[in-house]
């Protein structure tokens, strides 16, 4: 996709095109993304917080007023937008430690996004999933207030998003097609780290199957047509999740990823095997300063390092590099048995050929979905091509799971 903001910064441009993409499903007005980020001074993550938590503030004072007058569409709507500002507003504030402003910040994405929901029709009800004694934070969506058993969509994000986000990656989709959708977070990801500090953990069927459990309760739920969707590393973490739990009907990886390690290792000089040992030593000076030298170098792994030794708990860059290296589908993906889904970017900035890899290991049903530049969809996860990438999505969905839509009424 042609770059129209921020030549020399990839990573800048890529979070713009996401919030860009959420136009879609409501979670952005063209103007204001374009606005805020010709304030945004390349590179700077100072001013990428400042600009957007003030389009956030904006947006989400005139959807509390719009409230206050009696206009509940025009406050759902803000309120939507809002969620989707605070989140990209955080989005650059997470180390080791965190920045201070990312918790407040981040509540305040939550409750725009809980207040939105309280105007749906249904309304998106928030739900606490038990969890090896406590709970997952989602969002349970019904097509209707019937409690007609319907096919459902289990969804989560990935490395770095939110379950309100994934609103606008899927669950409204799902809900326009008659699906039942649960969206939530898991350990790792914003809600369980933010609450109590849950970091992730890779053997991600031990999170699905009590959310299964979970959803399997659900009058809305037809516990025979039970999809997992996974975006961008929950590509990784929902086909590990289905190669363990055969109760899944299909699963979608959004994109396809098969090994976290080489976003790391492929940056180190010498064998994997080496590095794999240097990475997971008690000690290595040498290596902990190389780290930090390509750190101060790319502005895409210092930011994917700091993150990451935020949602793994890892102290050090070399601590967060060998927690990665436990995060892989080789000897697993055989393992999967319901019919698979495994889409691909053609410009994927973060995982690129690692869909494939994955689609050549499943011996189940499989598909692969490719998207590419000519469509405008050749991001990593389809981010800028949203209503294109969802339709293929649950047009497979309809067609694995036995379910098509009604055809529109005429006028």
């Amino acid at each position: 996709m042609e770059r129209l903001l921020f030549p020399g910064d990839d990573q800048f441009w890529y979070e713009t095109v996401r919030s860009l993409g959420h136009i879609a499903y409501g979670g952005a007005d063209f103007g204001e993304v374009v606005a805020t980020c010709g304030r945004i001074t390349e590179g700077d993550y100072g001013s990428w917080y400042g600009e957007w938590l003030a389009t956030a503030d904006r947006v989400a004072g005139e959807a509390r007023r719009a409230l206050d007058a009696g206009h509940p569409v025009s406050a759902r709507d803000g309120f939507l937008r809002a969620s989707n500002y605070y989140r990209a507003a955080e989005f650059f504030l997470h180390g080791y430690p965190c920045d201070p402003r990312h918790q407040p910040t981040y509540e305040r994405s939550v409750e725009c996004f809980r207040s939105a929901a309280a105007l749906f029709n249904p309304r998106i009800e928030p739900v606490e999933i038990p969890y090896e004694g406590t709970t997952l934070p989602g969002y349970l969506y019904r097509v209707d207030d019937s409690g007609e058993p319907r096919p459902t969509v289990v969804m989560h994000n990935g490395f770095d998003g939110t379950a309100e986000e994934m609103h606008f990656f899927g669950a409204l989709a799902g809900v326009e097609r008659g699906y039942t959708v649960l969206v939530f977070d898991g350990p790792g990801q914003p809600g369980p780290l933010h609450r109590e500090g849950l970091t992730f953990r890779p053997d991600w069927e031990n999170v699905v199957g009590p959310v299964l459990d979970f959803a399997k309760g659900l009058p809305e739920v037809d516990n025979n047509r039970i999809a997992l969707l996974g975006t961008s590393m929950g590509g990784l973490l929902a086909p590990r999740a289905a190669a363990f739990d055969h109760r899944l009907a299909a699963v979608v990886a959004l994109d396809g990823v098969y090994d976290l390690s080489p976003a790391v290792t492929r940056f180190l000089p010498g064998e994997r095997a080496e590095m794999e040992r240097r990475l997971r030593a008690d000690s290595d000076p040498e290596l902990d300063a190389q780290l930090e030298r390509m750190m101060a170098g790319n502005p895409v792994m210092r930011w994917a390092i700091n993150h990451g030794m935020y949602v793994m708990g890892a102290a050090t860059p070399r601590a967060f590099g060998a927690a990665y290296l436990d995060y892989h589908l080789d000897g697993v993906a055989a393992r999967i048995q319901c019919p698979a889904l495994v889409c691909d970017a053609e410009e994927d900035l973060f995982f690129a050929g690692q869909a494939k890899q994955l689609y050549d290991e499943l011996t189940c049903p499989k598909t692969f979905l490719e998207f590419t530049a000519q469509e405008g969809a050749d991001a990593h996860c389809q981010s800028g091509a949203q209503r294109l990438a969802l339709a293929r999505v649950y047009n497979w969905l309809d067609d694995t799971l036995g379910r098509h839509e009604a055809a529109p009424t005429a006028a």
